[in-house]
Order: structure tokens, then C-alpha cells, then sequence
């Protein structure tokens, strides 16, 4: 019974391997909802500031802000949002498949890329491909917080105000539900000026600035920026617990349809010993019986 026992072995192995799925599927659930909570409440602040940028603009439209003016540089920056770990299914695939369609499309352009990668998929990525990475943050755990995000940001966002490059693309995932996450590519700079219209319906208000206008929309501005990496970086968290969440109870019920099939194998193989025993046996009485 060598094979029958190779096949115990196999089940069991499959049976632990089972657990912690299991108990990886259910962490990966806690996890995403306080994910989705994180990401809720974090887009009435980025919504708040772009109401107040909107109107400032609104009430002061002979200064332009270096993040809304154009430039004809040869270059473009990127933030690419990917996980620490991995056992999340295709999520980063995804992400990195269309920031990699968009870095051809500006290379083929001849725009040379500087880029900024937050997780260590991103960053890995980005070496192997050659890409010129300027700044980089990883390990930022459960939770995203803004003071870790912001200095590796900022090197992006002064080239950008100094005229070094043409353009700012935020590469993320976007939660969409449990079962659907959407890798987005967006222009963060820079800024639209659609993004910064006040909404029909709300009222535009007039401001006592102190120090002065300019000074107050610069830094506005600037929280405007952070407001919208950060809020990218708490869909990616959102969107990594939900597609591991996902992996696991695929790879659980995975396990469970291979450790069925394995005791079909192993009842078969063992029926088959004992009917050949059975026939030994058998076989041995009837030459006795002719003795």
C-alpha cells in the first residue's frame, strides 16, 4: 500500500495548505472592511478641498496655479500604486499591464519617464523594466498615512511646478465593489480645469485671505494633490484586501474540490488492494482444496 499512503500524505498536505487559505480569507475580510471604511471617509476631505480650490479659483481667476499651467517638457512622471504583498489575485497584473500600455504610448512619443512607485510590486516592476525610479515608499502596512506618502510625492510634484515635466499620471486601482476593482490610469497634473468648477446648485463664496489669495491657493492646491494620492492609495488598500479576500476563497475551494478528488483516488486504489488480496486469498484456498 506505498501508493496509498503517498496518497495520504498528498491529502493531508492539501488539508493544511486548506487552513490557511481559510484563515487568510477570513483575515483578508476584517481587513477589507476597514479598508472600505478608510476609503469612505476619506472622500468628503479630498471633496471639501475641491470645492474650496474651485471657488478660490473662481473668485481670483487672474492668478493661475503652477499645477494648472501646461509645459512642452520632454518628460512625463508617473505614480504607480501597487501592494507590499502578494496573494491577491490579478490586481496588480492589471495595474502594471496599463501602466505599461501608457509608458509605451509616451516613449513612443519620445517623452522619457521618471516615476515614483508606492509598494514593492510597483517598485520591483519598475527596476526590471529600467524605468528611472526617483523616489520610492514601501511597507506602508494596514494603513495609509499621508506623511509617508507626501515626500516621495513631492519630488514629482516639484518637477512639475519647475517645468520639468508635461505631465502627472496616478496608475492605482479603483474599488469599485467586493467582487470588481478597475486599474486606472488618470492625468493628475496637470489640473483640469473642469475638476475645479463649482458644481450647478452650490453657492460660490467670497473669502478674507490671510495672508493673501495667492499664498492660500498655492497651498490649497498642493493639499488638493496629496487629497487625491492618498485617497488612491486607500482605494488600492480597499481593492487589495477584496481581491485577496477573493484568491483565498478560490484557492479554499480549490483545495477542497483537489482533497475529493484525492480520496476517490485513494478509496479506488485501496478497494483495489483489498480485492487483490481477497483473490490471493482466494486463489491460496482453492490450491489447498485440490492438495
Amino acid at each position: 500500500m506505498a501508493a496509498g499512503k503517498e496518497i495520504r500524505g498528498k491529502i493531508k498536505s492539501v488539508e493544511n495548505t486548506k487552513k490557511i487559505t481559510k484563515a487568510m480569507e477570513m483575515v483578508a475580510a476584517s481587513k477589507m472592511r476597514k479598508a472600505q471604511e478608510r476609503m469612505r471617509a476619506a472622500r468628503p476631505y479630498s471633496e471639501k478641498i475641491r470645492n474650496i480650490a474651485a471657488n478660490l479659483g473662481q473668485a481670483n481667476p487672474e492668478y493661475t496655479h503652477a499645477f494648472m499651467k501646461t509645459h512642452d517638457a520632454k518628460a512625463s512622471g508617473f505614480i504607480l500604486v501597487t501592494t507590499d504583498k502578494g496573494l491577491c489575485g490579478g490586481m496588480n497584473t492589471n495595474v502594471l499591464r496599463a501602466l505599461t500600455a501608457k509608458m509605451r504610448e509616451e516613449q513612443s512619443a519620445g517623452v522619457a519617464i521618471e516615476a515614483v512607485a508606492i509598494g514593492n510590486k510597483g517598485l520591483g516592476f519598475l527596476n526590471r523594466v529600467g524605468a528611472r525610479v526617483v523616489s520610492h515608499v514601501t511597507q506602508l502596512g494596514d494603513t495609509p498615512h499621508l506623511d509617508k506618502l507626501i515626500g516621495p510625492v513631492k519630488v514629482l510634484l516639484d518637477a512639475y511646478a519647475e517645468g520639468k515635466l508635461s505631465a502627472v499620471y496616478l496608475c492605482y486601482t479603483k474599488f469599485i465593489n467586493t467582487m470588481r476593482q478597475e486599474s486606472v490610469v488618470e492625468q493628475l497634473l496637470p489640473l483640469q480645469a473642469d475638476s475645479l468648477k463649482v458644481e450647478k446648485g452650490q453657492h460660490s463664496w467670497d473669502y478674507i485671505y490671510e495672508p493673501d489669495a495667492q499664498s492660500v491657493i498655492d497651498e490649497l492646491l498642493v493639499r488638493y494633490v496629496e487629497s487625491l494620492v492618498y485617497q488612491a492609495v486607500a482605494e488600492n488598500m480597499a481593492s487589495e484586501q477584496s481581491a485577496r479576500m477573493v484568491a483565498m476563497k478560490s484557492a479554499t475551494d480549490n483545495a477542497g474540490n483537489v482533497i475529493n478528488e484525492l480520496k476517490l483516488v485513494y478509496n479506488k486504489t485501496r478497494q483495489a488492494g483489498i480485492t487483490k488480496e481477497l483473490s490471493e486469498i482466494v486463489s491460496g484456498a482453492a490450491a489447498a482444496a485440490g492438495v
